[in-house]
Parts: structure tokens; sequence; C-alpha cells
């Protein structure tokens, strides 16, 4: 089976080793559990934006269909200050876009919840209010929460497990660690299996 992951600093995984990764500790308990699936195609930098990311599916020769694809995007455009509906719009196109990349397969679509950068200790010595980067980091995951619903795309929140383990960062303070992707990768492992399993 093939995999494309679609992201940021969170699916290139800043700061911790290729195996640390999410998408690579998944696909690790994939075939752990017998799903003969290979390395996923990362198309991921850290500061990427929707709209970056987008560019840069544009320019990366993907070729569906892909068996599996996910998506986790944002962060960056509350941290530079982009209102939600900007956000929920180019969301909104990127999904799609992971939708036909899995063959008009929209069940083989997993997105996950842009985590709390505010409770980390690179966020607490921002400057910035943290309560409200939590807030508008809530009103931009609920949005594309919502948005998967309508298109019955597989949604797993993995914000609260950032705010219950803030510790869980690499030596820049801001970054998860390879820790914190493994709880990550654990809670998506059974909602990829079914979506394989579809």
């Amino acid at each position: 089976m093939r995999y494309l992951a679609l992201g940021d600093s969170y699916t290139i995984g800043e700061g911790v080793t290729d195996e640390e990764r999410w998408p690579m500790q998944l696909v690790t308990r994939l075939r752990a559990d017998g799903i003969a699936i290979d390395e996923p195609r990362i198309v991921a930098t850290t500061g990427w934006t929707t709209d970056e990311l987008s560019a840069a599916m544009d320019d990366a020769h993907l070729v569906p269909p892909y068996d599996l694809v996910s998506l986790l995007i944002g962060v960056n455009n509350q941290y530079r200050g982009r209102g939600v509906d900007q956000y929920q719009g180019e969301f909104q196109r990127l999904l799609e876009r992971a939708i036909a990349l899995a063959g008009a397969r929209h069940e083989r679509v997993v997105v996950l919840s842009i985590p709390d950068w505010g409770v980390t200790d690179f966020g607490r010595q921002s400057g910035r209010d943290v309560g409200q980067v939590a807030h508008e980091l809530d009103l931009y995951n609920a949005a594309a929460c919502d948005l998967c619903a309508t298109r019955e795309v597989a949604w797993v929140d993995i914000t609260p497990l950032s705010r219950a383990w803030p510790q869980q960062v690499t030596a820049d303070g801001l970054h998860p660690s390879g820790e914190q992707y493994g709880l990550w990768a654990a809670q998506a492992a059974p909602v990829v299996r079914a979506a394989l399993n579809s």
C-alpha cells in the first residue's frame, strides 16, 4: 500500500529522527498488525502554511492514487495571524486534493488536528497570549473538523495529547518529541486500520 503524508514541521518531524516522525511510527504500527504498507512519501516542510503546502504539492510530481493520505496543516497560518475564514477556504481545497489523491476514496484520507504550541516552553516564553493561541487553534480545528465531517473524512483529535504532555518536546522547546509523536501514531492507528479495511 502507498501512503502520502502532507503537512508541515509536525509531519516532517522537526528535531527528531526519521523513525520518530509520527507517519513513520504509524507505518511501524500498521506493519506490526500485518498490514503491508510502504514507507510514507512525505510532502512537508517546517514553516509551511496551507497555501505553501498546496504550491509544493503542485511541484511534487505526485502519482495517485495513494492507498492512504494523511493531512495535518494550519499551525503556521495561526502563528502568522491569518484568519480562520482564510484557513477554512484553503483547508477545504487541500482536503479535496487529498481525496482526489486517494483515488476519490474519502475513506482513505485521515486528518489530524493541529496541536497547541502555546503550552510548550517556547509558547510560554514567546510573549504571546497563550489563552488566545489556544482559542484560535480551537477555532481552526473546529472549522477543519466540520469540513471533514461534511466529506466523511476521518478526524483524529491529537490536540488534547499536546496539551496533556507539554514537556514532550525537542531541544527547541517547541516541536514534539518522538514520544509525543508516538502518542499521535497510537491514536491514529485504529482509525487508519479501519480506513484501510474499508
